[in-house]
């Protein structure tokens, strides 16, 4: 476990949080294990997960609306962002399985493994507490979300602010043109405007994804 415990850069004050974690349901079914398997784990590890990705994402993409803000964390916590996260450390080799899991591939299986993710940091949690489990989404998380495809993950207003910044005297305002539907299913239209001058417009669900959708305009208009 030691091993294990230098490759999360994490170390347990209560190893049988990290045992439990590691304890397949195959393998607690075969050996009766007292404490059962890691699916309670996963249960608050997947929690845990969405919180703090959800949490961070809220806090550093503030005009992204939230149908964007959902696509990105669904990105970053579904199946295979886990069971990649489960590989760069190598968790499948200390998993309990039963024999014939093992013989059948488990320790490579990525359900096996995105669900080892999610136990594992829920052990982190309950033994550390928030912060040590942010500390160690955020350290997976991360890297993923830099090298995430420009495209999938735009934030066209903060794009188009940092180039209209470089000239201080320029002016850039979001007006709010039109509003229909129901209050159940609102339709917005913005028009985003330099120095007066139209550059933009959009539509959405939301007054923010009406301005998303009027400043990725402004920016194919100005060549970006």
């Amino acid at each position: 476990m030691r091993e294990l415990e230098e490759k999360l850069q994490y170390h347990f004050k209560n190893p049988e949080y990290l045992k439990t974690a590691l304890t397949h349901s195959s393998y607690a079914n075969e050996y009766h294990v007292p404490g059962g398997s890691n699916e309670r784990l996963e249960f608050l590890g997947d929690s845990i997960l969405g919180v703090v990705v959800a949490d961070y994402l809220f806090k550093h993409f503030p005009n992204l609306p939230e149908g964007d803000l959902t696509k990105k964390r669904a990105a970053l916590v579904c199946e295979k962002a886990c069971c990649g996260f489960s590989r760069q450390i190598g968790v499948g080799g200390f998993l309990l399985l039963s024999h014939g899991e093992q013989n059948s591939g488990g320790r490579t299986r990525p359900s096996i493994l995105a669900d080892a993710f999610e136990s594992v940091t829920a052990a982190i949690y309950l033994d550390g507490g928030i912060q040590e489990a942010r500390k160690f989404i955020l350290r997976f998380v991360l890297p993923l979300l830099r090298e995430a495809k420009p495209k999938t993950f735009k934030d066209y207003k903060t794009a188009l602010q940092e180039i209209v910044q470089k000239n201080p005297e320029d002016r850039l305002e979001y007006v709010l043109t039109g509003e229909s539907g129901p209050d159940h299913d609102k339709h917005f239209t913005v028009e985003v405007r330099l120095d007066g001058n139209i550059v933009g417009k959009g539509g959405g669900r939301s007054k923010k994804e009406a301005e998303q959708q009027a400043a990725r305009e402004a920016l194919k208009l100005m060549g970006y």
